[in-house]
């Protein structure tokens, strides 16, 4: 269900025709990387926490991890994960497809973090295991319907930008 769901909100934006799917298995951002034939650093990689039982989407280069200094100094709570029942409950998609589009649930709010900024282009899940979508970060912020960038990460500064 979750392609398609992708499928029909990028068709609304003249997209759909973007969308990439693969033979193989881009559920994590090594296989996604090699899928696309990118650095990791390259995959959007969407993280999916629970901050005052509502969803909260982090979209975050593939080789960036999650500060959790920051985290609570952003959010005023430790960074808890969902289940994976949970995500597909709050987004329509599952792991491993998890992405910023085409969600409708007023429960789900969408950050970016800077992580990706250093980069012209990137490629977010589209809401399936073997999919992505090339997007400039202007564009993901804009589809992602983001609430802001954001800087949350660590372990990326410095890395290479290609």
């Amino acid at each position: 269900m979750s392609i398609q769901q992708c499928r029909a909100f990028f068709r609304t934006l003249g997209r759909e025709e973007d969308i990439l799917e693969f033979d193989v298995s881009s559920a994590t951002v090594e296989l996604a990387a090699q899928a696309v034939g990118v650095a990791p650093a390259r995959i959007a990689k969407t993280l999916s926490f629970l901050v005052d039982g509502k969803c909260v989407l982090l979209v975050c280069a593939g080789d960036a991890k999650v500060d959790n200094t920051k985290f609570k100094a952003q959010f005023h709570t430790k960074a808890k994960m969902l289940t994976p029942e949970q995500v597909e409950a709050f987004t329509g998609h599952a792991v491993g497809g998890v992405c910023p589009f085409g969600i409708t649930n007023p429960d789900v709010t969408t950050y970016l973090d800077r992580s990706l900024q250093r980069f012209e282009t990137v490629y977010p899940a589209a809401g399936s295991a073997n999919s992505a979508i090339q997007l400039t970060c202007e564009e993901l912020a804009e589809y992602a319907h983001s609430a802001g960038w954001v800087d949350l990460c660590k372990n990326w500064e410095g890395a290479p930008t290609e």
